[in-house]
């Protein structure tokens, strides 16, 4: 028995690393399209209101980052390959702070040094270990969900609606990545622990939501989208990620780019 049960913990660690080495060979696949795609045409310009450009300034800021204190706790779980992985994640966010100004940089604005809110959530965010590293990672990448929708499909202008859509896609694949972890994470709980921990991770994306409606409420009527209508389908959207952390199963990696466009 004790043999069979370390047979399985092994079956599950060696699918795991895999799992994790077919994450690394997607977000270096999606490395080379965007190179191989090149960026929006800046030269176009765009054409921004005062409450669009504070409010793509701020998430510009809270993509920006050098993710060193997720890098150090990837390191130290002790499997390279999702190290490997983390550290592809952290150049698309960056890759995104880089399309935010020069969104910004297009339309005569500048970009902010700082903002209290990302201040707070990488304080947040640094306070335990990976797991909590993550779980407060996923409330902004939840809202961000919903935000880059509301700019895509709702910005009068090209090329914001064109940056959006390239960072909405993104952050799509990133989710599942995060989730798969996070439900490695809990997976040692006991299920009533699993389910207060995402109970408990649900309330923070509502109260995230309900900060960023607030905050950028303007931003988001221009885009077609109340305060009301992002709070709701942030908070629901939520609902399926916080299962598949707790019960599972563990989200498979997407389809190539290639793929997911041709279906």
């Amino acid at each position: 028995m004790i043999k069979n049960e370390h047979a399985a913990q092994d079956e599950h660690t060696g699918g795991a690393a895999r799992a994790y080495d077919a994450w690394v060979r997607h977000f270096e696949a999606e490395r080379e399209r965007r190179a191989a795609l090149g960026d929006p045409d800046w030269a176009r310009g765009a054409r921004l209101s005062p409450a669009l450009v504070r409010s793509i300034q701020t998430f510009q800021v809270g993509e920006d980052g050098d993710g060193a204190a997720l890098v150090s706790k990837a390191d130290r779980a002790g499997d390279p390959a999702y190290a490997a992985a983390a550290r592809l994640f952290i150049a698309e966010e960056q890759n995104h702070a880089r399309l935010l100004a020069l969104l910004l940089s297009a339309a005569g604005a500048e970009t902010l040094d700082g903002h209290w809110s990302d201040a707070a959530f990488v304080r947040v965010r640094r306070l335990l270990g990976l797991r909590v590293e993550l779980m407060v990672l996923m409330v902004a990448e939840v809202v961000a969900l919903r935000y880059y929708r509301a700019l895509r499909d709702g910005s009068a202008d090209p090329l914001t609606s064109e940056v959006a859509g390239r960072i909405l896609a993104d952050e799509e694949r990133h989710v599942p990545f995060h989730c798969r972890r996070l439900h490695e994470g809990l997976a040692g709980l006991p299920r009533p622990a699993r389910r207060a921990a995402t109970t408990g991770w649900r309330a923070m994306v509502a109260a995230a939501a309900l900060l960023v409606a607030a905050d950028h409420g303007a931003a988001l009527r221009e885009a077609g989208v109340s305060r009301r209508a992002f709070l709701s389908d942030v908070v629901g959207s939520s609902a399926p990620m916080a299962a598949t952390m707790s019960d599972g199963p563990a989200p498979a990696v997407p389809a190539p780019a290639a793929a997911r466009a041709a279906v």
